[in-house]
């Protein structure tokens, strides 16, 4: 048996459809076009692909994005004044600040200042307890894990009792997503470097969402026959045959696991694209609670 590819682009490239017609609806309507505001802080390549990625996305959806860049040596009272300001902007309906920061700024003071109804990364603490909690709501779900969500529930008609695995416990990825999959009634353990029989444990589940940042970590014979595996892990690893010398894998061995997944989720072109169109999507929804 060869598992089902899950397409992450063709999956981004529906919410993204839906999003513009949203937001083209919105402009039409009388109302402003939602606003994306991106800070980053020093020089970091990868880091300033990224905010690029992320404008260029949201112009191609209607969303305004205002970026800001300042220097690596700037101060924490210079970016938390910005983010204050930012908070105040009307145009302003979404707030990411690009990670990791400088060392000596500390980031979860700059998180928290973000307002809940501007925290389009969904890490602010007040969204996550709501996450965590019965009964409540959070104004927006982490991007990412909320892109694991949208692939599962395409795969799985029925999440309500299953058994899901969630391999890694961080606050980016692993710990929102396994809060979403108990929200969908799904069974969850949580696996880290302490679980014993890592192995016999991750071979119970029905849904495997690997966030553990280790390359190929899981192997062919860890996963139930059938199960559905999305693979969030990008790793660089040496390649010598590649232009680059160098070629992404995820936290799954692919070519082992395709041949006993029902679905999975391939690196590069899974879950990355997923967390872009969710953070336009969360750019929206942050324009339509400032309607209210």
């Amino acid at each position: 048996m060869t598992a089902t590819i899950l397409d992450g682009k063709a999956l981004a490239a529906e919410i993204r459809a839906d999003v513009k017609a949203r937001v083209a609806a919105r402009i039409a309507a009388g109302k402003p076009a939602p606003g994306l505001a991106t800070v980053l802080v020093g020089d970091n390549p990868a880091s300033q692909s990224y905010v690029r990625s992320k404008r260029k996305a949201s112009a191609e959806v209607g969303i305004e994005s205002f970026g800001y860049e300042l220097p690596a040596t700037a101060s924490q009272a210079e970016v938390e004044k910005l983010v204050s300001e930012l908070n105040a902007d009307p145009k302003v309906n979404g707030i990411l600040v690009q990670l990791p920061l400088p060392g000596h700024l500390d980031e979860e003071r700059v998180l928290n200042l973000i307002s809940i109804e501007k925290d389009v990364d969904g890490f602010h603490p007040v969204n996550i307890g709501r996450l965590a909690q019965k009964g409540r709501e959070p104004s927006f779900v982490p991007c990412t894990p909320e892109g694991c969500m949208y692939m599962i529930q395409k795969s799985v008609p029925k999440i309500e009792g299953i058994n899901a695995v969630v391999l890694g416990r961080s606050n980016i990825v692993g710990m929102p997503v396994a809060l979403l999959l108990v929200r969908a009634n799904a069974t969850v353990t949580i696996c880290h470097s302490r679980t014993r029989n890592l192995p016999d444990v991750v071979r119970q589940a029905d849904v495997l969402v690997a966030a553990v940042g280790k390359p190929e970590m899981v192997r062919g014979d860890w996963v139930k026959p059938g199960a559905v595996v999305i693979d969030v892990g990008i790793n660089r690893v040496d390649d010598p045959s590649s232009p680059k010398g160098y070629r992404m894998v995820g936290d799954v061995n692919f070519d082992e696991v395709k041949e006993v997944a029902g679905v999975i989720s391939p690196v590069p072109g899974g879950v990355g694209p997923m967390t872009i169109a969710m953070l336009l999507r969360n750019t929206l929804h942050g324009a339509e609670l400032s309607d209210k």
